[in-house]
């Protein structure tokens, strides 16, 4: 499905040389001994919409400060980068609202839209400009990314820490650009989340998907079917403990994903991937008879009983009570691998469901075989098929689209990131294929789908599942290098986009991963730097 065109890769062969610091035409090019010991402005993922090089550096010094508006949103922005430099650099970096020079974060207006910005950097200082506070914060991702590794270690490292002349003009092609965790399989506590927020967010990632149910394990606490959290929750693939968030843990979730400009989407996957629901409360299966825990990998055997007026009932609380306390747009209702269900029961089920979703104030996502149900006016599909799935699976993907349903990519053997790099990866799995980081970056959201309108593209999402995945660590070994990709897809414009431009700023990144503690695959397509 990759398209070639020259235009693309002469424009990232021009992004490459402005990496190098050289003249393209957009400024007037740094002379080499000004600017040695800074990251050239186009050395960013996501590639920035424009960069014009040019002018003296700004080097952070114990004297500079971070000046912000009044606003405190811009105020919280400012204390987040402070938190950020203080302690590679061990300068005190107080935050005010007055004063001249050191880094200025700006709330104005410009073709910013609701998450661009615009970095200008000089000697005397560099300013973020931005009309939302969300800009602000993509704009200090990449203040991030100008400065050397070390920044983010957190001990005081040498430095220096100086800013490549010049200004930066960017605003996302996809409004919704989302990675997906699975704590069904294998549970994540809170800060393991965190963590991995923080991950999403230094790459302009703005959507977090939390998969909170399957047959392995029901993950957030529900008042009006306890159950389900303490018996269906009490496991996850393997035999392990599993565990549950409560309401209050959730929230807190929330709330940490909000200060990194993420929205949550809470997915309860439905009607299939329901045994820890159905081993939870008998009344939920058509025989009343419930199964004893899941904890294998198997999928596509557990159904809700689409017959039972009680079920709806469930259907109903469990989603008044997520929406009750998820203050984002969205609730991902599921409906993939349905296979226990019949197609006249799966259309039923959703046709009485996705009404639920618009009464608590929710708009509703489902994975792409929602399509073949009905979905809702607003409704979004997100797309996990493959390259080679049949044309008419495709085709009535994207009939839904030409009607109005609005689609997120998510295609399996291209951004899901827990399949395998080669077959000598030790994780993962490898039922879409293997998937280096080549071929998860190599890919256009625009064209992608057969048949579907690229206006019916609302974004992409990077889907990582936990079949084989229980630590930190190896979560970060199949999201790192293939994320970043997954994330410039979702932002870069589609003239960018090049992998010969792009693996060259993917290296990179290797020491800033380093630096964080971050586990990654040193993936041979990509030239990372000797350690």
């Amino acid at each position: 499905m990759r398209q070639h065109h020259r235009t693309p890769r002469l424009l990232g062969t021009l992004l490459l040389v402005a990496a190098a610091g050289l003249s393209v035409g957009f400024g007037t090019a740094v002379p080499a001994a000004a600017d040695r010991t800074a990251v050239p402005l186009g050395r960013v993922i996501p590639a920035p919409a424009a960069v014009e090089p040019g002018g003296s550096p700004y080097r952070i010094t114990r004297g500079t400060h971070i000046r912000v508006d009044d606003a405190r949103a811009a105020h919280e922005v400012g204390e987040y980068l402070a938190d950020v430099l203080r302690p590679s650099t061990g300068y005190p970096l107080p935050v005010t609202t007055h004063g001249d020079g050191g880094i200025r974060l700006r709330l104005g207006d410009g073709p910013f839209g609701e998450e661009g910005y615009r970095l200008d950097s000089g000697a005397r200082g560099v300013t973020i400009t931005a009309r939302k506070p969300a800009g602000l914060f993509h704009g200090v991702q990449t203040l991030r990314q100008l400065l050397p590794a070390a920044v983010e270690r957190r001990t005081v490292q040498p430095g220096p820490w100086t800013v490549a002349g010049g200004t930066i003009k960017d605003t996302p092609r996809y409004a919704y650009r989302g990675a997906m965790l699975d704590v069904s399989r294998h549970f994540f506590g809170v800060a393991q989340v965190k963590r991995y927020i923080d991950q999403l967010a230094l790459y302009k990632i703005n959507t977090l998907h939390l998969h909170l149910s399957d047959d392995q394990g029901w993950r957030i606490a529900v008042d009006s079917w306890p159950r389900l959290a303490t018996h269906g929750g009490a496991g996850e693939v393997g035999g392990g403990p599993g565990g549950f968030y409560t309401k209050a843990q959730y929230q807190e979730i929330v709330r940490y994903a909000a200060s990194r400009h993420l929205e949550v989407v809470p997915e309860l996957d439905m009607p299939g991937h329901t045994n820890a629901a159905l081993s939870s409360y008998a009344e939920l299966n058509c025989d009343g008879v419930a199964p004893p825990p899941y904890t294998g990998t198997e999928v596509g055997f557990s159904s809700l009983c689409v017959s039972k007026e009680v079920t709806y009932d469930f259907v109903d609380d469990v989603i008044r009570e997520l929406a009750a306390i998820t203050p984002g747009r969205y609730l991902h209702i599921g409906g993939d691998e349905a296979h226990s269900t019949s197609h006249e029961d799966y259309v039923t089920f959703m046709d009485r469901v996705q009404p639920v979703v618009a009464k608590y104030g929710k708009t509703v996502i489902g994975w792409h075989q929602l399509t073949g149900a009905t979905p809702v006016k607003g409704a979004l599909a997100q797309y996990w098929g493959l390259d080679s799935t049949g044309a008419a699976e495709k085709a009535q993907v994207a009939r839904a689209a030409q009607n109005g349903t609005g689609l997120i990519l998510s295609p399996a053997d291209r951004v899901y990131l827990d399949m395998k790099y080669t077959a000598d990866t030790p994780l993962g799995l490898a039922w879409a294929g293997y998937v280096e980081v080549r071929r998860s970056y190599d890919w256009d959201p625009g064209s992608y789908l057969p048949g579907a309108p690229a206006s019916a593209v609302r974004g992409v999402e990077a889907p990582l599942w936990s079949e084989t995945l229980s630590t930190s660590a190896q979560l970060e070994q199949m999201a790192f290098p293939r994320l970043p990709g997954a994330a410039e897809l979702g932002w870069s414009p589609a003239a960018t986009h090049d992998w010969d431009t792009y693996k060259v700023r993917l290296a990179a990144q290797g020491p800033r991963w380093e630096a964080l503690a971050i586990d990654y695959y040193r993936s041979p397509q990509v030239p990372w730097p000797a350690r």
